[in-house]
C-alpha cells in the first residue's frame, strides 16, 4: 500500500545515479493506476521544514514502464535540488498525482519528420517520447538534439538511446526512424554548435535535405527561456503554427521549467 501525506503520494527511490558534477538521474517506484502521456510533467519535491517543497519535473521514462524517472541538475544553494542530490535508495519523495505539459504528441498534427530539440537536462521530456511505440506511429522519422556544454553532459542521452539499441522490442520499433544529434558549445565532439545557428545557416538543411517545412516537419522544444525564445522566433519565421492540448499545431514548447 503506497503512503500519503496531505494529498501528496510518498514514492520510494530505487536508484541514484550521478553522471557528472551538475547532474544526477534517480528513478522511483510508479504509483498503482497512474497514468500519463510520454512527455508529461509532475509535482515532487521533499518535506523541508515540515512544509512540502514541490518543483515540476518531466518524467524521463515513458508512459508504459514501471518505474519513474527523473533527471535533474544541481544546484548547490537550490532550495530543493540541493537535498534532492543527496537521494539515496529507499529514500522517499512526494509526488501531486496530476500529470500535464505541452510536450505530448496530442498536441502536434500529425506529420513526417519529429525533431526534438534540447539543451541540458531539457532532453528528459524527450527520453520518455522517444521510448514510446505512439511516437513512431505518427511520425515516420524521430530526430532527437541535446546540445549541451561538454560531452559529459551528454552521457545521460547516450545511455538512454543506447538502452534502446540493446531493447530488443524497442530497437525494431524505432530501426531506421530515430536519430541522435549530441551537440556541445564549449568543447570539441562530433557535432558541434548551437542548433540555432544550424537553423540559421546551410548546416541544417545540408545535414536533413530540406529546411523546416511546416508542410510535413514538427517540432517540440525544451530549455532555457532564451533558448525557448530564440527556437519559437525561428519557427514562426520558417511558416510553423504553435500547438496545444486544445488546438494542436507545428511545434509545441514547455514553459513550466524556466524561473
Amino acid at each position: 500500500m503506497q503512503k500519503e501525506i496531505n494529498g501528496l503520494q510518498l514514492l520510494e527511490v530505487l536508484n541514484v545515479h550521478h553522471w557528472t558534477s551538475s547532474t544526477f538521474s534517480f528513478s522511483c517506484l510508479r504509483p498503482d493506476n497512474f497514468r500519463f502521456r510520454s512527455g508529461e510533467f509532475v509535482m515532487i519535491g521533499l518535506n523541508i521544514d515540515e512544509k512540502p517543497l514541490l518543483r515540476a519535473y518531466s518524467i524521463a521514462s515513458p508512459n508504459w514502464h514501471k518505474e519513474f524517472e527523473f533527471y535533474s541538475i544541481k544546484v548547490e544553494d537550490g532550495p530543493l535540488t540541493s537535498k534532492l542530490q543527496k537521494l539515496k535508495a529507499g529514500d522517499n519523495i512526494m509526488l501531486r498525482k496530476k500529470p500535464v505539459g505541452t510536450l505530448v504528441n496530442d498536441a502536434l498534427l500529425t506529420g513526417k519528420r519529429l525533431f526534438l530539440f534540447s539543451t541540458g537536462t531539457g532532453i528528459a521530456p524527450f527520453t520518455s517520447i522517444i521510448r514510446d511505440p505512439e511516437t513512431y506511429e505518427k511520425f515516420s522519422e524521430v530526430i532527437l538534439f541535446q546540445t549541451c556544454r561538454f560531452n559529459n553532459e551528454l552521457e545521460f542521452g547516450k545511455h538512454t538511446i543506447d538502452g534502446i539499441l540493446k531493447d530488443e522490442l524497442l530497437s525494431e520499433i524505432v530501426e531506421n526512424k530515430l536519430r541522435f544529434f549530441p551537440t556541445t558549445t564549449r568543447e570539441p565532439s562530433q557535432y558541434v554548435g548551437r542548433v540555432t545557428d544550424w537553423l540559421k545557416s546551410k548546416r541544417f538543411k545540408e545535414e536533413f535535405g530540406s529546411d523546416l517545412n511546416p508542410l510535413e516537419d514538427r517540432a517540440m522544444i525544451c530549455g532555457s527561456m532564451a533558448m525557448l525564445n530564440e527556437f519559437k522566433e525561428i519557427c514562426l519565421d520558417k511558416g510553423l503554427t504553435e500547438g496545444s492540448n486544445s488546438a494542436p499545431g507545428h511545434f509545441v514548447i514547455e514553459k513550466a521549467f524556466v524561473d
